[in-house]
């Protein structure tokens, strides 16, 4: 089967911290899988101690790229596309007020480069964002926003004519870091006498079902690999750090799946359980 896959993310690094595993799933099983990046990344943090040097923070920009282009190769992804936005900043900075910023970018022109790209590669499955209610970066919120638009726009020939022939995705999938996935591990880590890191996570998500995971797809093999490609982007990540202190034998024991939401659909049902492209 010709099956496409495009992520939609909205800086460098994204890409690898949010369904890394299931881009490298698909991507060994032949399905082409690009990658749309919407900034540069210009107003991240070096949050790597050995990687805070002079020289590193006065050519981040460049570096970053260096470290999108190294973290994608790992990730199978066959094109980079850059939609060549400035970084937005967090909530309230000075960076939201750039008139080149991601947030302060005309609609229309943002949703036609989006819908060419839809229409050049003609995925099936889009991965974009959730509503992230509880990291409300506004980049990643104009991403979840846009991805939606773009979705369906694709597919009416009438919007965006001269962006290429109507192509229309059949689901639009968001990664989601679900209750029941962080209770799993940390409850995991807990009984093997190790300290768990998502103690602080689970108190800023509220106790209930994870009505909102659709489909489950299986990380087991690849999340070596996917870790290898976030700690590509060394000047965003500790190598010692957050996402690399629950053991991989433990994720691959308790809880070998990455959690996607279904977003937005055309052809209705053909749900399964740990396969997005189930039925197409």
């Amino acid at each position: 089967m010709d099956h496409r896959l495009l992520a939609i993310h909205a800086h460098p690094d994204d890409e690898s911290s949010k369904g890394a595993g299931t881009v490298i799933h698909y991507s060994d099983l032949g399905v082409r899988c690009t990658l749309m990046v919407a900034t540069g990344g210009e107003e991240g943090d070096i949050l790597n101690p050995a990687m805070d040097r002079p020289e590193v923070a006065a050519n981040l920009t460049a570096i970053r790229d260096e470290e999108l282009e190294a973290a994608a190769a790992i990730l199978g992804y066959a094109h980079i596309y850059r939609l060549g936005y400035r970084d937005s900043g967090m909530p309230d900075s000075e960076a939201n007020e750039r008139s080149d910023a991601f947030i302060n970018a005309d609609e229309q022109s943002v949703l036609a480069l989006m819908v060419a790209i839809i229409r050049h590669e003609r995925p099936q499955v889009i991965l974009g964002y959730d509503d992230h209610e509880y990291y409300p970066h506004p980049d990643h919120l104009r991403v979840h926003d846009l991805a939606l638009k773009a979705f369906w726009a694709a597919g009416d020939q009438e919007l965006f004519p001269d962006a290429g022939r109507a192509w229309a995705p059949s689901r639009l999938f968001a990664p989601v870091f679900s209750r029941r996935r962080l209770e799993t591990l940390h409850d995991a880590m807990l009984a093997r006498d190790l300290e768990s890191p998502l103690r602080r996570w689970l108190e800023r998500i509220p106790e209930g079902d994870d009505s909102h995971v659709d489909v489950r797809v299986p990380i087991d093999s690849t999340l070596g690999r996917a870790r290898d490609a976030l700690r590509a982007h060394a000047t965003q990540v500790d190598p010692d750090g957050f996402w690399f202190q629950i053991p991989e034998e433990v994720v691959v024991a308790v809880y070998p799946w990455e959690d996607f939401h279904l977003l937005a659909s055309r052809n209705g049902g053909d749900a399964h359980a740990h396969d997005l492209f189930s039925g197409l």
